[in-house]
């Protein structure tokens, strides 16, 4: 499987619960915001940041992601993916 870097603006997160619903592995709601958590992640400046495979259910989660607030890159070649 091809590795990814996640990068996520949680800032800009409308809680509309699409990620966590479709991968539930990687993303949990926050009971204290009701915003999306991405599990494992690291805050990198103002986004959070995860380096992880890709899987169907991930690029799901960013494709329909209604604020647009999640970027998939390719960990070797630094090119966003989605």
């Amino acid at each position: 499987m091809k590795k990814v870097k996640v990068v996520y603006d949680r800032d800009k997160c409308i809680s509309a619960v699409t990620c966590a619903n479709l991968n539930p592995e990687l993303w949990e709601m926050s009971r204290e915001d009701a915003k999306a958590n991405l599990k494992g992640s690291k805050k990198e400046g103002d986004k959070w940041v995860l380096e992880t495979e890709l899987t169907r259910y991930l690029q799901m989660a960013c494709e329909q992601c209604p604020a647009d607030v999640i970027e998939i890159f390719d960990l070797e070649t630094g090119e966003k993916l989605f």
